[in-house]
C-alpha cells in the first residue's frame, strides 16, 4: 500500500500517528487524535510529494503553433521583401528574404527580438488589431546605412502580417538631390557675391573715377557672369538629358566627320592648345546611333578636359576605330598629371572635383562628366576612365553601331 510513496514521507506517516496517539491519551477523546492524524497526513503528503527525487519546478506550457497552410507560406516566399507571420508575439513563419535580412533563428521567438529597434518594439506591443497608425521607420537592419520601412497589418486568429520595405535607395535619391541643390546654390552664389561685391565698390565715386581699376573691375565681373552662365547652362542641358534618358536615340551619326567639325570649332575659338589636338580616325569606322548634339556636347567636353588639364605643348590625341566586339570606339588621351586611383569612382558626381582650386580657374562647373555620363548611358554605350599619376588620362567611350544594340556600364 506505500509502495508509491518515499521513505520520507512514510517517516513523516510514523510521526504524525505517534503524534495522535500521543493526543488521545492525553486528551481521552477521540476526535482531537483524529483530526490531528487527517490533518497531519493531508499536510505531510502536500509538503513531501510521494517520491525521493527533487521537487521539480513545472515548466511553462508553450503556446500552441498556429498552423499556416502550405499555399499560404508559398504566396510569402514569393515576396520580394522580407515578411513575418506573428501569433501571440511570436514568429512562426518568415520568408526566405526575411531569414537571410534577420537571421534564421527568429522563427519561434518574440517578434520584438527578432526586430531589435525601439520604435518596432513599440508598435508590436501594442493591440493586434490596432490598423490606424502608419507605418514605422526603421534604420540598421542588415547593414548600418540601409533603410526600412515596416507595416504591421492584422489577420485571421489573432494573427499579425509584418512586412519590412526596403527604402534605401529612396533615401539616397533624396540625399543626391539635396547635395545637388545645395551644390549649385553654392556654385551660383559664389559668383553672384564677387559681382555684387564689385558693382559696390565702382559705386565708391574714387573707384569710378579711375579708368585702370575700373577696366580690371568690369572684366572680373564679366568673366564670374560668364561663369555663372556656364553653370545654368551645364545645369539646364543636365535637365534635359535626364528627362530624355528613356529615349533611345536612331539617327545615323558620322562620328568621325563629327570629331572633325569638332576639332575645327576649337581651333576657330583660337584657343592657345586647340593647335596641339591630334585626330587618329579609321575611317572605315560606321556610323552609330545616336543625337549628333549631344554627342557633339561630348567630345566638346572630353577634348576641352584634356586641353585644360593636360602640359602645355604635350599632344591631346583624340581616336576613332572600332573593336572586334564590333562597338565604335572613342578615346582622348592627354599627357597630364593623372588622376589618383582613389578619385576614378567619383569623376562622374555632380560637382565633385579633384582639384576644386584648380577646375573652378580653368573655367569648370563640376557638371562636364556627370553630362558626358548621362549622354553616353541615353546612347546605351559604355563610359570609362583610366589615369596613372605623372602619365596622363585616357577617357574611353563604346557606342553601338547604327543598328546594333549597345549596353551601359556605370562609372
Amino acid at each position: 500500500m506505500l509502495q508509491g510513496f518515499g521513505s520520507r514521507t512514510i517517516t513523516a506517516i510514523g510521526l504524525i500517528v505517534v503524534a495522535a496517539i500521543a493526543v488521545f491519551l492525553l486528551a481521552g477523546d477521540l476526535q482531537p487524535a483524529l483530526v490531528t492524524l487527517v490533518g497531519g497526513i493531508a499536510a505531510a503528503l502536500v509538503a513531501t510529494g510521494t517520491g525521493d527525487g527533487p521537487i521539480e519546478t513545472p515548466r511553462p506550457v508553450p503556446a500552441p503553433a498556429v498552423l499556416v497552410p502550405p499555399e499560404t507560406q508559398d504566396v510569402i516566399e514569393a515576396i520580394v521583401e522580407p515578411v513575418l507571420i506573428v501569433a501571440e508575439g511570436r514568429v512562426t513563419h518568415a520568408n526566405a528574404v526575411a531569414l537571410g535580412l534577420l537571421g534564421k533563428h527568429i522563427v519561434g521567438e518574440d517578434v520584438r527580438v527578432a526586430i531589435r529597434h525601439p520604435g518596432a518594439a513599440e508598435r508590436l506591443a501594442g493591440p493586434a488589431g490596432e490598423t490606424s497608425q502608419g507605418p514605422i521607420n526603421l534604420v540598421g537592419l542588415g547593414t548600418l546605412d540601409q533603410h526600412w520601412e515596416m507595416h504591421v497589418s492584422p489577420a485571421a486568429r489573432g494573427q499579425r502580417i509584418v512586412q519590412l520595405v526596403d527604402r534605401t535607395g529612396n533615401y539616397a535619391a533624396e540625399r543626391m538631390r539635396v547635395d545637388f541643390v545645395a551644390n549649385a546654390s553654392h556654385e551660383l552664389r559664389t559668383p553672384l557675391a564677387s559681382i555684387l561685391g564689385y558693382i559696390e565698390t565702382l559705386g565708391d565715386d574714387k573707384a569710378g573715377e579711375d579708368a585702370q581699376v575700373r577696366g580690371r573691375f568690369l572684366k572680373i565681373m564679366f568673366d564670374e557672369a560668364r561663369r555663372m552662365q556656364r553653370l545654368v547652362e551645364d545645369l539646364i542641358s543636365l535637365s534635359r538629358i535626364e528627362a530624355e534618358k528613356y529615349r533611345l536615340p536612331d539617327r545615323a551619326v558620322d562620328v568621325g566627320a563629327l570629331i572633325g567639325e569638332v576639332r575645327s570649332e576649337l581651333l576657330d575659338a583660337q584657343d592657345k592648345r586647340s593647335s596641339d589636338i591630334v585626330a587618329d580616325i579609321d575611317l572605315s569606322v560606321p556610323a552609330v546611333a545616336g543625337d549628333r548634339a549631344q554627342l557633339s556636347q561630348v567630345l566638346h567636353n572630353l577634348i576641352g578636359n584634356a586641353m585644360k588639364y593636360g602640359r602645355a605643348g604635350t599632344p591631346v590625341t583624340v581616336k576613332l576605330w572600332r573593336d572586334p566586339a564590333g562597338m565604335v570606339r572613342i578615346s582622348v588621351t592627354d599627357e597630364g598629371e593623372g588622376i589618383a586611383p582613389e578619385h576614378l569612382p567619383r569623376l562622374t558626381e555632380r560637382f565633385y572635383r579633384v582639384d576644386p582650386g584648380r577646375s573652378r580657374a580653368a573655367g569648370g562647373t563640376g557638371l562636364g562628366l556627370a553630362i558626358v555620363k548621362h549622354i553616353i548611358e541615353r546612347h546605351r554605350g559604355r563610359f570609362d576612365v583610366a589615369s596613372v599619376v605623372g602619365t596622363g588620362t585616357t577617357v574611353t567611350i563604346l557606342l553601338p553601331a547604327h543598328g546594333q544594340t549597345g549596353t551601359v556600364i556605370k562609372r
